[in-house]
């Protein structure tokens, strides 16, 4: 069973940057992608960024890309997300999801990751002054 846990979030002015960071249990297997996603409350879990262990692509939903970039330590089986110039409707959970059969194209599948990924139990973001 694969683990994730999140860590990281917490209370920022708008303007401001977080880290999350996302540390997994050793996969059984080479290649995997990683997605952030996030759900505020009375909204639908949105799709954020992909990164891919196979070639490092990423991939940015709009409503991020430019703001928050993915990243990985393949050592530490460590992924990140930086956050930058956050606003107050980045306010949500922050979730970690990984999933082995999904491949970074020009698109990622949130679809798939939501149906078929493992989830981290998350963690909070709140943007505020």
């Amino acid at each position: 069973q694969v683990q994730l846990v999140e860590s990281g979030g917490g209370f920022v002015q708008p303007g401001g940057s977080l880290r999350l960071s996302c540390e997994t249990s050793p996969f059984t297997y080479d290649f995997y992608t990683i997605a952030w996603f996030r759900q505020a409350p009375g909204k639908e879990r949105e799709g954020l960024s992909c990164i891919s262990t196979r070639d490092d692509r990423t991939y940015y939903a709009d409503s991020v890309k430019g703001r928050f970039t993915t990243s990985r330590d393949s050592v530490k089986n460590i992924y990140y997300l930086q956050m930058n110039n956050l606003k107050s409707e980045d306010t949500a959970m922050y979730y970690c999801v990984e999933e082995q059969s999904v491949v970074i194209t020009s698109t990622c599948s949130f679809t798939a990751l939501i149906d078929f990924g493992s989830w981290g139990q998350g963690t909070q973001v709140t943007v505020s002054s």
